[in-house]
């Protein structure tokens, strides 16, 4: 799932190359995918892209008054052209969900929004602002907001009995930061991610504060100015832990552990965030009594 780096990302490449065109037709290819209706989505078409913005893990197109506002879910991507074809795409056919083109001084430019997989959790929204987005309009602070420092981090953990993994991936808690950077933010931090989030003292807070403004400053500077297509090679290039289950850590040396849940799993360093612990797993717990 793209997350916080890769979202700004692609925001800051589609601001570079889309704003100042036009926008020139637009298409939605699974009408699954368009959550909105009013406005209708061909009132894009003819209208001035004024600039993109990240919120979240929301991309917003502003046209100054109407804004195209997607989320990329977990299989969602953005395949950016600058040779876009007038071809009438086929209602649910492919990985396609949605095609826009643009016109402007450098010539036609467009993107496709696409989906791979079966499960379609990738959305779109047409609307006058953005922030009637139901996902945009209950986002947590964004951890580079000048509001979002330590204090406040520690206001957050303090009032909250959840496992500190889980809260990171909250979006209403903490925008941003999804399965993948918050296993690496905490491998950083050296915190296991079943701590009870209230359970930290301050300095633990300061450590993870830290370790999110380390974790994501440095991805987002790798990021930024990538074409849509290199942007998960870089992603992956630079993970210690997630998706690295059974390779040694980085930092000591040990194997990478992964606990295993219903629809997702974690990846952490039993030596640096569990005192040696091996965290129970329900795939292997069993073997562990």
């Amino acid at each position: 799932m793209p997350e916080l780096p890769e979202v700004s990302g692609l925001a800051g490449y589609l601001d570079d190359h889309l704003q100042g065109t036009v926008v020139s037709k637009v298409q939605i290819v699974s009408f699954a995918v368009l959550k909105t209706a009013d406005p209708p989505f061909s009132a894009l078409e003819g209208r001035t892209v004024t600039g993109v913005r990240r919120f979240g893990k929301f991309i917003s197109i502003d046209t100054g008054g109407i804004s195209f506002v997607f989320h990329l879910a977990r299989a969602g991507w953005v395949r950016f052209t600058d040779s876009p074809t007038d071809a009438q795409l086929k209602m649910g056919k492919g990985h396609i969900a949605a095609r826009l083109a643009f016109t402007g001084p450098g010539g036609p430019r467009g993107f496709d929004l696409t989906e791979a997989g079966t499960k379609k959790s990738l959305a779109v929204y047409v609307v006058k602002d953005p922030r009637e987005v139901p996902g945009i309009a209950t986002l947590g602070p964004d951890p580079f907001s000048e509001a979002f420092d330590a204090d406040m981090l520690a206001g957050i953990l303090g009032s909250s009995s959840q496992q500190i993994k889980g809260l990171l991936r909250s979006q209403g808690v903490i925008a941003g930061i999804g399965n993948a950077y918050s296993d690496e933010i905490l491998h950083a931090a050296r915190i296991s991610p079943f701590a009870t989030a209230k359970s930290l003292d301050r300095a633990t807070v300061q450590v993870l504060y830290d370790a999110i403004h380390d974790v994501l400053g440095t991805a987002l500077a790798e990021a930024s100015g990538k074409p849509p297509k290199d942007l998960k090679d870089v992603k992956r290039s630079h993970m210690r832990v997630h998706a690295r289950a059974g390779q040694p850590c980085p930092v000591c040396g040990d194997t990478v552990r992964e606990v295993s849940f219903a629809d997702t799993s974690l990846q952490y360093c039993a030596t640096c965030q569990t005192k040696g612990k091996i965290l129970a797993d329900r795939r292997t717990s069993k073997f562990l009594k």
